[in-house]
């Protein structure tokens, strides 16, 4: 089973009734990704997934932003992410050093892409600043939220560089594709309103309770429904959106050859006819080693 208990440095992580919630919570730094962030929500996320026992990931944050984006530390602090190793007196090899730099990319998207591959629907509440790796992290959730005061940005191209861990890549999908080349070219603030138009964010809520209270609720309302076919239906609108229709519906014909059982569908009818709530069995815990 998952263990909400462990010791993040940069969250918080609570379980119940199958509703994960994660919770950035390094508000004095404005919940900026230095290099613990890296390797810690994947390994949250990863386990929560492989448990079987979430239905629905909630993430947000605290303080007066969800987050301000990459700490610089990221690329500077000896032994970060971008350390090659230990220390040498030989200088690097410009082509291996290169290599590295490619490495330490994917090695970023990984964090953001275990939203989009865990296996129950993540929904992201943002409060305040969304900043630089802040859209790249929502971008790859299902489902955005956000307060009145919440701004989005892309902040890379204010700083001199093209933005390298999914923003580029997601955004796109998600809202108009001359929407999204204005704010990534211009690095200017997408504020709430616009959101909310575009389509980025399925809702906007007065203040952080609020949003937090109605994401939570959305949550449960999932976390209700056959959690197989929750799973299937997020296989499905994934790859659809990278696909062709006939690929998809040749994708999904497959899946359903296999993943298809009556029994969860049987006990929908069973828990109407008695007045309650249907019960459905967990996924199977993933076995990532033998």
């Amino acid at each position: 089973m998952p263990n909400p208990d462990l010791d993040y440095t940069c969250f918080d992580v609570t379980l119940e009734g199958g509703i994960a919630h994660l919770r950035l919570s390094r508000p004095e730094a404005k919940n900026t990704m230095i290099p613990e962030f890296w390797s810690e929500l994947p390994a949250a996320v990863n386990d929560l997934s492989d448990s079987g026992e979430v239905r629905a990931l909630v993430i947000s944050s605290t303080g007066r932003h969800f987050t301000a984006g990459m700490d610089l530390a990221v690329f500077t602090q000896p032994g970060s992410l971008s350390s090659s190793g230990p220390d040498t007196t030989e200088r690097p090899e410009f082509g291996r050093v290169r290599a590295e730099t490619r490495n330490l990319a994917l090695t970023l998207q990984e964090s953001f892409s275990c939203l989009e591959k865990a296996r129950m629907p993540v929904l992201a509440a943002v409060q305040g600043g969304c900043v630089g790796g802040g859209v790249d992290m929502v971008c790859a959730a299902d489902m955005r939220y956000c307060t009145a005061d919440a701004f989005f940005c892309i902040q890379e191209i204010n700083i001199g560089m093209t933005a390298d861990v999914g923003t580029l890549q997601r955004l796109p999908r998600i809202i108009p594709d001359g929407l999204a080349r204005e704010l990534a070219y211009t690095g200017r603030r997408l504020t709430a309103d616009e959101a909310k138009a575009a389509g980025l964010v399925n809702q906007v809520y007065p203040d952080n309770e609020a949003m937090v209270e109605g994401v939570l609720a959305i949550a449960r309302e999932i976390a209700q429904r056959s959690p197989l076919a929750i799973w299937g239906s997020k296989e499905m609108l994934n790859y659809t959106r990278d696909h062709s229709v006939a690929d998809s519906l040749n994708y999904v014909a497959t899946w359903q050859s296999g993943m298809f059982h009556p029994d969860d569908m049987a006990e929908v009818f069973k828990a109407k006819s008695e007045g309650r709530d249907p019960a459905f069995q967990n996924l199977l815990p993933v076995r990532r080693t033998l």
